[in-house]
C-alpha cells in the first residue's frame, strides 16, 4: 500500500474509532460499576492490527486518545486512556506475534490490561493501593467485552481486506 492510501486508511479509522467512541460515551454503563465500558474503539484497533500493522494500531489508538481527551475529556481521563490503552496495545502486540492466540484472546487480554493500566493510574493519583480492590469487577466486565469485541473484530478483519 502507498503513503497517501495508507495516510487516508489511518485517517478513516481514527475518524471512526473517535465516532465509537463518543457513542460509547452515550451508552449509560451497562453494570453499577463506574468506568465499565463496552470498548467499542477497540474493534478498530484490532482491526488494524490485524488487517494492517501493529505501527498503524499504534497510530490509530494514540491518535484516537489524544482527539478524545481533547474534544470530550480532561488531562485526568487523557492520563487513564492513555496508560490503559498503551498496557493494552503493548499487550495484544505480544500476543499476537506468539501465534497462540486467536483475535479473541488477544481482544480480551488487551481489555484486562487496559483495565490494569488504568488502576495503575488511579492508584498513584488517589495515593491508595486499595483502589485495586476495583480490579475483579474491571476484569469481569473486561473478559466479557473483549471477548464480544474480539468476536465482532475478527468477523469484521476476516471479510475486509485492504490491501
Amino acid at each position: 500500500m502507498d503513503k497517501t492510501r495508507r495516510i487516508a486508511l489511518y485517517g478513516v479509522l481514527t475518524a471512526l474509532a473517535l465516532i465509537m467512541s463518543f457513542v460509547e460515551s452515550q451508552i449509560p454503563a451497562f453494570m453499577a460499576v463506574p468506568g465499565m465500558k463496552l470498548g467499542l474503539t477497540n474493534v478498530v484497533v484490532l482491526f488494524a492490527l490485524y488487517a494492517d500493522s501493529e505501527k498503524g494500531a499504534i497510530i490509530i489508538n494514540v491518535a484516537r486518545i489524544i482527539m478524545v481527551a481533547l474534544l470530550f475529556g480532561n488531562a485526568m481521563s487523557f492520563s487513564f486512556s492513555l496508560a490503559g490503552g498503551a498496557l493494552s496495545g503493548l499487550v495484544m502486540i505480544l500476543l499476537k506475534r506468539t501465534k497462540r492466540f486467536g483475535i479473541t484472546g488477544v481482544s480480551t487480554a488487551g481489555a484486562v490490561s487496559h483495565n490494569i493500566g488504568q488502576i495503575l493510574v488511579a492508584m498513584v493519583v488517589m495515593n491508595t493501593s486499595a483502589i485495586a480492590l476495583y480490579l475483579p469487577f474491571l476484569w469481569a466486565s473486561g473478559i466479557i467485552s473483549g471477548i464480544l469485541i474480539g468476536i465482532i473484530g475478527g468477523i469484521i478483519a476476516s471479510r475486509i481486506s485492504i490491501n
